[in-house]
This record gives structure tokens, sequence and C-alpha cells, in this order.
């Protein structure tokens, strides 16, 4: 049946609320409502809303300059190429302005390297039930989420999607064609499922022993959401490549594909490119985003607020066994897993104060900006716990 047109297309779910402000972990609407933002953009507002330095830093960089074509460098690119390289695995980094934008690149860069290493015929890719890998359609073919997917066959061929934390499955799918593999090491969409150690390792290992390139889509849970700059240095494994957004820009769209030396040693003037990627406004916030998250204990805040967190949130499952079955997750990236609606619930929960994040087989997303206090932290659950008794 299609849908009431609106002067913006009717491709999100929105609530009947317009939002005009925010400050830290608070979002205020127009009629002056304030909101405990455990949503943060799905998990954008790394830093919350309107933080002193990244705002400063934005509005110091346009008083200067605001775009130029990537025929020349500028002085934010190069500054924040050479921090991010030189805090992270990578070698080189390629910028663009959103996550499918990252993952896409990725997706290139995996067969390029096995055209340009002399196999060409390696162009197939292995990825995971319950993956989300963006909008594009490379992503939507690439990931498992059927409603992204309906309604746009045919969808791009080179894919081969097994089940998530299951290393024999993926050894059963490898093949001559077989070029990488791509995974969320923690899956957000999909209902914040968290990859076992041995198995990132394991595919680690499988890449190496097979010659295939290992690809962490760390979108979502990537840039300090778990507890460390990227999430793959929590299970002790080094990928080629790494997609990562939301929270590298803070909501500024910004994004990153991040690869060591021999993918980017493949790459060559025009074989991939983006107009407003590098974009100095976007580097210049992403230089300020950084700076931020290198403060010393940062990220060690991140994980003490996320264990407090987790911990808070079982209780409740505690309490309310009936309608709650799990919580799981990392850092700041934390799912409920209900025996009820999640999108119901988190309407209810939106009622009363609370902006929480639903998402894949009935789990509420609680991704509070990585600088919440524990004073947010009992705000919410209190608020869920209010909810739930009230409503259920």
């Amino acid at each position: 049946m299609n849908q009431p047109i609106t002067p913006y297309m009717p491709v999100y779910r929105r609530a009947p609320i317009t939002m005009v402000r925010g400050q830290g972990m608070y979002l205020y609407d127009d009629t002056g409502k304030c909101y405990l933002d455990c949503a943060a953009g799905i998990a954008t507002n790394a830093l919350g809303h309107g933080h002193p330095h990244v705002v400063s830093a934005l509005k110091n960089q346009a008083d200067l300059l605001w775009h130029c074509s990537n025929n020349t460098l500028n002085n934010q690119l190069t500054k924040f190429a050479e921090r991010l390289v030189s805090e992270t695995f990578a070698d080189s980094v390629f910028f663009g302005s959103s996550g499918s934008e990252a993952v896409e690149a990725c997706i290139k860069f995996i067969r390029r390297y096995q055209f340009i290493s002399g196999h060409p015929q390696r162009n197939r890719i292995i990825t995971f039930e319950g993956g989300f890998h963006g909008r594009s359609m490379a992503c939507i073919s690439a990931g498992g989420n059927d409603i992204a997917r309906m309604g746009y066959a045919p969808l791009l061929g080179g894919f081969d999607r097994v089940a998530f934390n299951d290393l024999a499955a993926v050894k059963a799918a490898i093949t001559d064609a077989t070029a990488g593999i791509l995974i969320e090491p923690v899956q957000g969409e999909g209902g914040i499922n968290v990859a076992e150690k041995t198995f990132l390792q394991g595919l680690r290992a499988l890449c190496d022993e097979h010659g295939l390139l290992l690809c962490f889509d760390e979108v979502q849970c990537g840039y300090g959401r778990c507890g460390s700059l990227l999430t793959h240095e929590l299970y002790e494994v080094t990928p080629d490549l790494v997609a990562v957004a939301k929270g590298i820009g803070n909501g500024f769209p910004l994004s990153a594909c991040l690869a060591n030396a021999r993918v980017a040693s493949t790459l060559s003037a025009g074989c991939h490119g983006s107009t407003y990627g590098s974009n100095p406004l976007a580097m210049a916030v992403g230089n300020a985003v950084l700076d931020v998250m290198l403060e010393k204990s940062f990220f060690e805040h991140v994980s003490v607020m996320g264990a407090a967190l987790k911990n808070e949130l079982e209780a409740v499952a505690r309490d309310f066994p009936a309608l709650i079955k799990d919580v799981r997750g990392l850092g700041l990236m934390i799912g409920v897993a209900m025996a009820i609606p999640a999108r119901e619930l988190s309407d209810a929960l939106r009622e009363n104060g609370l902006l929480v994040a639903p998402c894949y087989g009935d789990v509420l997303r609680f991704v509070p900006p990585l600088i919440t206090q524990r004073e947010q932290i009992d705000e919410a659950v209190e608020i869920l716990r209010k909810v739930l008794a009230k409503q259920y």
C-alpha cells in the first residue's frame, strides 16, 4: 500500500515531536519538554549535544574554509589523517560522509586488493546473519536486514552470508572465489549481538591461512562506544580494514575507512573518491572529537559507566523476568531483549522523558553519549522501572 505523501519522504519512523535544542545528555522539544537521550542519534552523539570544544572547532573552521576539492590538501585533513594513523592499526585513511560510504569503500578495497594482487577471481565476501552494513545497494546486499532489502531486488551478488559466531560455517563458506570477511564485532541493528573473542581470532587465522582480508564494520560499535578507540582492540585481533562513522563526528557527517599498508598500496588516483570526504569542516570536527576521546581516562570512563548501566539493567531484568529476556552488550552499547514489543515500550519511555533506540528482535538499545555519568544512568533505569511497573 502506498504511503501518504509528506514534504519529507516517509522512510523513517518519526515520533510526533520536534527537537529544537540539545545540551549534554539532554534534548528539548518545541514545547520545552526535556528528554534524557540514551539513543544519542543512534550511537552517534558520542560527546553529547553542544559539546563546547567541538562547537568551537566547527565555528572556527567555518570562518576560514568550508569546502575545497580533493584536488588539494587542507590543514585539517593532514592533521586528522596523521593522528588516526598514529592512534590506530591503520597506515592510511579514506574519509567519507556516512557509515554506508565507509563500508562501501571497504567492500571495494577488498575486491581491489585481490584484483591488483593477481587474484581477480576472488571477488566474494563472507558476511553474517543479523549483520547490518548500511543502506546503499552494496550494503543491503551484504547485510541481512529483510526490511532494508525489501523491494530492491535484484540485489548485488558477491556475498555469502553465514551464522554469526559460527567458525565452522565460515570455514565451510570459503572457496577459491572468497576475497575477504566483513563483520560487526558487536552487531547493532541486528540486536546487540556480541562476537566471541575466540571467534574473531579464528577469523583472523582463517584470513591469514587463505590469503583473505578481514574487515570490521565498527560504524556503530567503534570509536569509543565499547570502551576503546576501536573495538577490535578489546579482542586482541588486528583487521586489515575498519569502517568507522557515527561517533567519529559526534553528529557531523563524517566517516572513515582505515586500512593497513598492504591494502592502501593497491589504491591509486581515480580508483575511489568522495566529493565531501575530507571536507575541512568535517576534518575540524573529527580532530576536536579525537581531542576529547584521547584525554586521560576517557575510555576507562566508558567501560565503568557501561558496566554500571549493564548491572542496573540486569537488576531490572531480575525484577521483571516475564518482560525482559536478556541483557547484553559491551561498554555503552547495551541491548535489552524484551518479551514484549520493544517499539511500543520505546514509545512509552519517550512519553516519560527517556529516549532509547529499538532494534531487530524486540531489543531496546541503550547507547547514550559516552560522557554519561552515574546520575544519568540511575535516571534512565528509574524511568524504565516506572514504565514497566505502570504499563505492564
